[in-house]
């Protein structure tokens, strides 16, 4: 099963699609141009059933195969949203929106998906149901979770999920996955250090928020390097510092500060957890001031289910001739993680070539990759379900 010989005559079409849709970019859930696209397509591909507006503003198309009675039932999942970023790649296709572009490839993946629909739905080359899930708001807005909580596992009867990423670095049309922990819980934390304002000529009457915010900012680092096992991974990160005071010589009354932690084990998610508010609260107790903590868990760690590894796997080698499993897994975020929570599945990266990082303004997708990617979400269907003689 290598490239697909439709998908090099669909690429100009296909590309087409991603170029639009990189051009006319929207963020979160209000992706309604682009549902109301991808919608038009699937009904043009002749797919049997399309819905809008599952978890708010995403797209189901069901493709039947030439016998569905008592087969599997599969999601092909992309994603749509884009980024509240200024584009700078100087593309004739740029974004037409300022300070939003597609910098992390949903626009490729939804192309992709939508070029895999229409061959599926023309060849029905297997016994089951496919169904193809486009989904918004990714980015943050844990638009994963609004389609698994709107039902999307129990209306089409979803057996099995499969997701797939770009990633730069990797030689364009590649794969790469692994079994178990593929990205990390993505956790976020606010902390708010109260003190005693004063002047900046005379700290000794004041409590100083900025020192203690500076040492609690240290101290976090020993959370991950002192009480995680060094075996397992873990990562605290402070990256806003805010106070209320903009002036040179005043001390402020608040200071501010907002992270994010990443794990890949639920019992380092734990130990992040209480680390944070131990740290920050005993911390300012210590000069005298008083911190408060609001933790929030974010998407889960997407973890890989064995065997559906394999299966994944087997496809891309078939496409792309060797396939990378021993790639580390990533501290980044992602929320197909609850799909996979719900159904056994896997998430897998393909290659995007020498360019930018995703979420850089410079990043683009690689049309290169079109019909590696479309070729193994169609393979997918057609592995799993392959038709019985």
């Amino acid at each position: 099963m290598p490239v697909k010989n439709r998908f090099a005559e669909l690429l100009p079409e296909i590309t087409a699609w991603r170029r639009d849709f990189h051009q006319n970019p929207e963020l979160d859930y209000q992706v309604h141009r682009t549902a109301g696209r991808v919608a038009e397509l699937l009904r043009g591909f002749g797919v049997d059933e399309v819905v809008e507006g599952v978890g708010r503003t995403g797209v189901v198309g069901v493709i039947k195969g030439r016998s569905d009675s008592g087969g599997r039932v599969i999601g092909l999942r992309a994603d749509m949203d884009a980024l509240p970023i200024h584009e700078r790649t100087g593309a004739e296709y740029a974004s037409d929106t300022p300070g939003i572009m597609h910098a992390c490839g949903h626009d490729g993946h939804t192309a992709m998906l939508l070029g895999a629909a229409k061959y599926l739905a023309e060849t029905r080359n297997f016994d089951g149901t496919a169904v193809v899930i486009f989904q918004p708001a990714e980015e943050g807005g844990a638009g994963g979770l609004a389609m698994v909580q709107d039902g999307l596992v129990e209306r089409w009867g979803i057996q099995e999920f499969y997701g797939m990423h770009n990633m730069p670095g990797y030689p364009t049309g590649s794969f790469a996955i692994r079994e178990g922990a593929m990205m990390a819980a993505a956790d976020q934390f606010d902390i708010v250090v109260t003190g005693k304002g004063g002047h900046a000529a005379k700290p000794h009457e004041a409590i100083d928020t900025t020192l203690v915010a500076a040492q609690i900012i240290v101290a976090l680092q020993s959370i991950v390097s002192r009480n995680v096992d060094p075996l397992k991974s873990g990562v605290v990160s402070v990256c806003v510092i805010q106070t209320d005071s903009t002036a040179h010589n005043v001390i402020p009354q608040v200071v501010k500060l907002k992270g994010t932690a990443r794990s890949l084990a639920p019992e380092v998610r734990d130990q992040l957890e209480e680390g944070v508010t131990r740290v920050a609260v005993n911390v300012a107790a210590a000069f005298g001031a008083v911190a408060e903590v609001s933790y929030d868990r974010g998407y889960p760690v997407t973890m890989n289910h064995p065997q559906a590894t394999v299966f994944a796997a087997e496809v891309a080698r078939q496409v792309a001739g060797d396939v990378n499993m021993e790639m580390q897994p990533l501290m980044a975020g992602e929320d197909f993680s609850y799909m996979l929570n719900k159904r056994p599945g896997a998430y897998i990266f393909v290659g995007n070539g020498d360019t930018a990082m995703v979420h850089h303004p410079a990043y683009d997708f690689d049309d290169n990759a079109i019909p590696a990617g479309s070729s193994w979400y169609a393979g997918m269907i057609e592995a799993r379900m392959p038709i019985q003689p």
